[in-house]
């Protein structure tokens, strides 16, 4: 089988989880791939939607199409596999307004009608494609377990380091806990903020660890943290996110605190792996009894790092081979 595979960017976080990770096993199980940029100019993209023809199957990783763009897919492409795990139906920045549905949930739309079959990283994206593809799927996201398993230890400084990953776009959710870190901050002088990011916030009376993301280095920092924190504001947009955060904070065995919003609910297990935090007084007693008792920290960080297994990369690889046979041999 030969599967096209389709991004504007192979390089951004979601391709890396949910497609790079699984080539080699596509690759073991029959399905050669080949990865294509998508081009922005129209010339260009109709190069390349042309080639879907000498393909079983095209695979749009989180990319809606334009009338045009659609019309040659509809032409050239034998099947068509969308992939997304983002509210993309939503505009992120405002994703309550309604004028946003001409530039996000009309392409949508359009996208999962024409596919053959949807693949969703939850169920809350699920319900939503399902509204125009009865064939829809989910695959979480996933990740290489393994690789968290390395022989570092944190800093022996009496420091107990909360930590957060993310990108510049969504620093704004680390934000809306400000108020809760600097009350602990004031409260705790062993307690510290790793911040594993592009850009970097001020927070009062709570000293910063920046560490710059990086592939090579991000683990290290996650395994020699303590705690890890995943704010999220709930709007219909947040509602779409798969989680990845948790899923990072318990492969790297730390207990983790995260508003409860969407897949946040299913991933945290109140007192087992985690807590589940809302408001800054909930957020200040969560974190408050982690930091007095490392002992639960410890348990939970292992409860955490048994319970993620389920989301290896090797496992949702497998599963991803049966979807995509399936779709093409059907």
């Amino acid at each position: 089988m030969n599967l096209l595979i389709i991004s504007y960017n192979p390089a951004r976080p979601s391709f890396r989880q949910r497609i790079s990770c699984c080539l080699d096993i596509l690759h073991a199980n029959g399905i050669n791939c080949e990865v294509v940029h998508y081009p922005r100019d129209s010339l260009s993209r109709y190069r390349v939607i042309r080639r879907a023809a000498e393909f079983d199957a095209v695979y749009l990783q989180k990319k809606t199409l334009n009338v045009l763009d659609a019309m040659w897919f509809r032409r050239y492409a034998k099947n068509i596999i969308f992939d997304f795990d983002d509210a993309v139906m939503y505009d992120n920045k405002y994703p309550e307004n309604k004028p946003s549905r001409r530039k996000h949930t009309k392409p949508f739309e359009r996208t999962v009608k024409l596919a053959k079959m949807v693949i969703a990283g939850n169920s809350y994206l699920a319900e939503h494609a399902r509204r125009f593809n009865s064939n829809v799927e989910i695959l979480p996201t996933g990740l290489d377990t393994s690789s968290y398993r390395l022989k570092a230890a944190p800093k022996d400084d009496g420091k107990v380091r909360l930590v957060w990953i993310g990108s510049h776009s969504t620093l704004g959710y680390l934000e809306q806990i400000k108020p809760a870190l600097e009350e602990l901050g004031s409260r705790f002088d062993n307690v510290v903020l790793r911040i594993i990011c592009d850009e970097f916030i001020h927070i009062r009376n709570i000293p910063i660890e920046k560490c710059v993301w990086s592939e090579q280095t991000q683990i290290r920092d996650l395994v020699t943290s303590d705690i890890g924190l995943a704010p999220l504001p709930d709007n219909r947009f947040t509602r779409g996110k798969c989680g990845f955060k948790i899923l990072q904070y318990s492969a790297a065995s730390l207990p983790v605190i995260a508003s409860p919003v969407g897949v946040n609910v299913d991933y945290v297990k109140e007192g087992v792996n985690g807590f589940l935090a809302e408001g800054r007084s909930d957020w200040i007693e969560k974190i408050t009894r982690l930091l007095k008792e490392p002992g639960l920290r410890k348990e939970m960080g292992a409860a955490g790092s048994k319970e993620v297994q389920q989301f290896d990369f090797k496992v949702l690889g497998e599963e991803l081979v049966k979807l995509i046979k399936r779709c093409i041999e059907n």
